[in-house]
């Protein structure tokens, strides 16, 4: 007769070996769509993060001016400051233009667009032999 340990030391097996068939079930490929917005918003965060750069380069030059007015105020003897890069502004955000299916010529040749591929011409016989 099984135990309740061993009973759920099985249960435990089980659950354990399913998540692992769960974590190694194959995904479905990404769509183009996702992967443009995937890349947009990429581009958008490495924006922000040169935007949040630049603002934080300013506010620690303005707090080693407000520190090097202070010191020299109090009397105390002022060194010159180390020698940083100027703070480079990124400008604004100019996201760049993906390549859409239409500008790629993806799409249906002209003489298709009147009429979808898979109808049957007027004169095809409704049953070739082969």
């Amino acid at each position: 007769m099984m135990t309740t340990k061993t009973i759920r030391a099985v249960l435990g097996v089980v659950v354990v070996a399913g998540a692992c068939t769960t974590a190694l079930a194959k995904l479905p490929p990404v769509s183009a769509e996702a992967k443009a917005a995937a890349a947009a918003t990429a581009e958008k965060s490495a924006w922000s993060n040169k935007v949040a750069a630049y603002k934080l380069c300013q506010v620690q030059d303005k707090v080693a001016e407000q520190y090097f007015a202070s010191a020299r105020a109090a009397g105390k003897e002022v060194k010159p400051a180390v020698p940083t890069p100027a703070c480079a502004d990124p400008g604004s955000f100019v996201a760049t233009a993906a390549t859409s299916i239409e500008s790629a010529g993806a799409h249906s040749p002209a003489a298709t667009t009147n009429q979808p591929p898979n109808v049957k011409p007027a004169d095809a016989p409704a049953n070739p032999v082969k």
